[in-house]
């Protein structure tokens, strides 16, 4: 929501008369004085949208603001040409309306446009939510990065880099707007507080690695050659897209790191298919690359991965792992009920990269049970049980 500069008006003031913790206004308002606003400016409040709204007999702005539980004055700030005295029946005026419902949708079929809707409307609710671009993918979409929080704790999550495991984009996207919902209401979420994880942590989300593969696999063959025409031939002729796991390219985008990526290229299919193909060197993929590219940038303390399914947390890579990742995992584990698992024969993962090369915490988590796509019937179970898990590498040391 936008509001005009009165007389006298600060950042502060604005945190108090609509009861939004003072950074998130601020993170709102990166560009403005925290002491000294211009009259007339705008400035944007978190948490909130204007609601058109048309008078009825007997109605002021002290009747609505009882009825809306918001401060009279926030209403005489949406309301700086009306005379409040004079309300006519069927005049509009604008009402400060809190967002307390979900805007993400997540239990159904998740696709790239839905995703980047959800985005959008977030982004106009929250506009201390960062998004940026960082990198496309084959046939050309933009894949965004979310960022939450000022802390000094980068942890970074990531969903879909397999198309048919794109219910974990749902469960990124649920978070994120229940984190959203947490700290601009001020409301716990399992009895936690999230305003102090937003001040100690920096979240990066990726919820869409392969927004191709996720299209090919809910929406069909794409209508562009010769991605139409290639896929079809890798899925021999079959128009169920279903079991795809690879790119649009037919290469498995968890196949194309740079660790021990050899081993994976002498034993999986040596030509693109619909899963399982590493490509022919590393990162040669541009969503794998983006990936890459992203966690250099962004030096993250910690990353996880998730995947389904199995109800298990992969956690070491060639005993390269610090001990603090056994720490966290067991946590991970405690408030999921998923199975730790260090050492596993594969090789060539994003996890498996991130722990070579920064020694730091890396976690693939395989969300649900059953065979992918996993049905929506699961969705609530599963994300309550990784709920647990995205509080837990925020708050854990």
């Amino acid at each position: 929501m936008q509001v005009k500069v009165r007389k006298g008006d600060t950042l502060w003031y604005y945190s108090q008369l609509f009861r939004v913790p003072f950074q998130l206004v601020l993170d709102s308002n990166l560009n403005k004085s925290v002491t000294k606003l211009m009259i007339g400016e705008t400035v944007y409040i978190p948490g909130f949208i204007t609601k058109k709204y048309i008078v009825q007999s007997g109605e002021s702005f002290w009747v609505l603001s009882q009825r809306y539980n918001v401060s009279i004055d926030a209403i005489y700030l949406l309301n700086q040409s009306i005379n409040p005295y004079q309300l006519t029946v069927g005049q509009t005026i604008n009402l400060p309306l809190k967002v307390t419902w979900p805007i993400v949708q997540g239990k159904k079929e998740y696709d790239y446009k839905e995703m980047m809707t959800d985005l959008r409307r977030l982004k106009t609710v929250y506009p201390f939510l960062r998004t940026q671009t960082i990198g496309k993918s084959v046939m050309g979409k933009p894949i965004p990065e979310v960022t939450i929080g000022v802390g000094t704790k980068k942890v970074h999550a990531n969903g879909s880099f397999h198309g048919n495991e794109w219910i974990t984009s749902a469960i990124l996207m649920t978070f994120l707007n229940d984190y959203l919902l947490a700290v601009t209401n001020i409301k716990p979420i399992r009895k936690m507080m999230l305003m102090p994880l937003y001040l100690t942590s920096f979240l990066s989300l990726v919820p869409m690695v392969d927004p191709d593969g996720v299209d090919l696999v809910l929406n069909g063959p794409p209508n562009e050659e010769p991605y139409r025409s290639l896929v079809l031939k890798l899925n021999e002729g079959n128009s169920d897209f279903s079991n795809w796991k690879a790119n649009i390219r037919g290469v498995d985008l968890n196949n194309q790191f740079p660790a021990k990526w050899e081993i994976e290229q002498r034993r999986k299919p040596q030509e693109p298919a619909p899963r399982d193909y590493p490509g022919q060197a590393p990162l040669t993929e541009p969503e794998a690359l983006a990936m890459s590219e992203l966690t250099k940038k962004r030096n993250f303390d910690r990353v996880l991965a998730f995947h389904s399914q199995g109800e298990e947390i992969y956690w070491g890579y060639e005993s390269l792992e610090p001990k603090e990742s056994e720490t966290i995992v067991k946590e991970f584990s405690r408030v999921s009920g998923y199975k730790p698992v260090r050492l596993l024969d594969s090789f060539a993962g994003y996890k498996d990269w991130f722990i070579q090369e920064w020694k730091r915490p890396g976690y693939t988590i395989e969300v649900g049970m059953g065979v992918n796509p996993l049905p929506l019937s699961q969705f609530e179970e599963i994300y309550e049980e990784n709920l647990g898990i995205l509080l837990a590498s925020l708050y854990m040391e």
